[in-house]
């Protein structure tokens, strides 16, 4: 099995909030539906180079335990995404998941991932 690099501890904190563009606010528009789709403790979406979204809930099996957006970037990247320029998480935490933030920047060192709370109010953004 190949060796797998160390996933970041560190949950980066969001900066003040502003306001989200119009696609950007899709994307929460979508995270907060695949959360509430299934009750799970996350949603995320995000948006590849070509402006397709792909949105997923947190899974938590004995087996498998993936964070929300560790599998939208994973549905992202098995449909041939090869960019993201955006990401958006629905959680009731006030920051990201190291794991998650490490997924969204294997593939964009700069797309803002945008944090949310449940109702959907936008907590703050990341962009390191």
């Amino acid at each position: 099995m190949p060796d797998t690099p160390a996933v970041p501890a560190a949950r980066p904190t969001p900066t003040a909030p502003a306001p989200l563009s119009a696609e950007d606010g899709k994307l929460v528009v979508l995270a907060r539906g695949a959360r509430g789709r299934v009750a799970a403790v996350e949603g995320a979406a995000v948006r590849d180079q070509d402006g397709r979204t792909y949105a997923a809930a947190s899974v938590a099996l004995p087996s498998l335990t993936l964070t929300a957006l560790q599998l939208a970037v994973a549905s992202a990247v098995a449909a041939g995404a090869s960019r993201l320029e955006a990401a958006a998480v629905v959680t009731e935490a006030s920051t990201l998941d190291g794991a998650g933030h490490a997924a969204v920047r294997d593939l964009a060192a700069d797309a803002p991932i945008h944090v949310a709370a449940p109702d959907g109010t936008v907590l703050g953004t990341v962009t390191q």
